[in-house]
This record gives structure tokens, sequence and C-alpha cells, in this order.
């Protein structure tokens, strides 16, 4: 798979940071006995001292920090440990999902295999407030805040509304499919339906912190291809 250039990725950059979009499927860091380079690698390429301030996941894009030196890497990371960093991410879910401000305050601890779960007895404080954005039929347009960063946050509190995002199947999301929603859809005898997305469906849409020289960075992360197609498949089959 060909990666665009970081260039093509920049949205904010001074002397100090640079905030990219990051597609989905591009890990953050430098994954084991993976093929594909990561976001860290490409970066590299074009400013060698560049370090991430945060991490998205993989299948997981939109807007992601990264430092131009040390001493911006602690500032923001300070910011990010003082919760001064508002992140707002933008989740297609399954079902109708009335959000209006919604708190969701239960802590997260490791599950099994890798994922997350609530755990009361162990877990660590976690964080997120919801508000729906827009209503299909079958889905729910959901921006998410989460004010603490705990791993796969905003998939298991989501979860644990029963308020899963599409496509999240590691959390018991199923991938969404066009013949749920077009009436008399047809499909090759021998051909297999393939999903509206090959992910969750989830997009870091904003970010906003004070820089070390006191100027406001907001920066706002477009829609990736994938999900553009998806919420315009919505539009016209899921109203």
């Amino acid at each position: 798979m060909k990666w665009p250039a970081l260039q093509d990725m920049i949205l904010f950059e001074n002397e100090n940071v640079v905030v990219v979009n990051k597609p989905p499927q591009l890990s953050s860091l430098d994954e084991r006995f993976a093929e594909n380079p990561s976001l860290l690698k490409i970066a590299r390429a074009h400013h060698p001292e560049l370090r991430l301030c945060h991490r998205l996941d993989k299948e997981t894009s939109g807007a992601l920090i990264l430092a131009k030196n040390d001493e911006t890497y602690r500032y923001v990371s300070m910011e990010f440990e003082h919760r001064r960093v508002l992140k707002r991410y933008h989740a297609v879910i399954e079902g109708i999902h009335r959000f209006d401000q919604m708190e969701v305050d239960l802590p997260i601890g490791p599950g099994r295999n890798g994922l997350m779960k609530i755990d009361f007895r162990e877990g660590k404080e976690a964080l997120t407030y919801f508000n729906s954005l827009a209503y299909f039929r079958h889905y729910t347009l959901v921006e998410c805040t989460p004010i603490t960063g705990r791993t796969h946050q905003i998939r298991v509190h989501l979860a644990s509304q029963k308020a899963i995002i599409a496509g999240d199947t590691a959390y018991g999301g199923k991938a969404p499919k066009l013949s749920r929603l077009k009436r008399k859809y047809n499909i090759g005898e021998f051909e297999e339906e393939r999903p509206m997305i090959n992910r969750f469906a989830l997009h870091a849409h904003q970010i906003k912190f004070m820089a070390s020289d006191g100027v406001e960075v907001d920066v706002t992360a477009p829609y990736p291809k994938d999900i553009q197609v998806f919420l315009k498949q919505l539009e016209k089959y899921d109203r």
C-alpha cells in the first residue's frame, strides 16, 4: 500500500509542532514484523527529530500531534497529562442513540487478547462525553470527547452503552453492509458483499491545545475518503 508523504498529511506546522491527519490503517509507531512503515518513520524522513506526543489506534484516522524538539515534546506531554488538550472524535455507531452531553465515567482495565474492559476493581479512571450529531435509520453519527486517555477508551465506553462503533468487530460490532439498507440489493451469485467501510468508523476530528509560545492551536482534520463514502451511502440509503 502506498502511503502519502508527510507533507500531504500536514494540517498545521510551526517551528515547534506538526499536526497531521493520519490515514486509517497506518500505525502510529513501528510494529513488530510489519512490512508497512509507521507514521513516525514517514515523519522522521521529513524531520529526523520528530516525536509523537500521543497515539491513535491503527484503524483510527485523524489529528495527531508531533513535536520537533525535546522541549516541545515535554511541554505537550504535560498538557496531555493535565488534561488541557481538547480532543474531539467522530464515530458512526450502530443503532439510534440520542446522546446530549452524556457522561460515561467508568474505569477501564486490560481484558483478554489485547482488548480492554470496564473494570471496577482494578481499572483506571476514564471519562468521556458523547453528543449525537446526525441520525439515520440504523446508525448515529456521534461526537466523542475523551477527558482521560485510556487505551480504546471511546470504543469501550460506547460498547458499555450498547452503542458499538460500526465495523468494530473486536467489541461486538458488525461490518456495515449496504444490503441491510438498500432495497432490492443484488450481488453476483459468486461474489461476496464488501462492507461499506473496512475498519471501525472512528476519526479524530479536532484537536486544540495551547502551544508553548502561548498561541492556541485549533486544528480540524477532514474525514478520509472511506468515512466520506460511508456517510454518503447512509445519507442516500438510510434516511
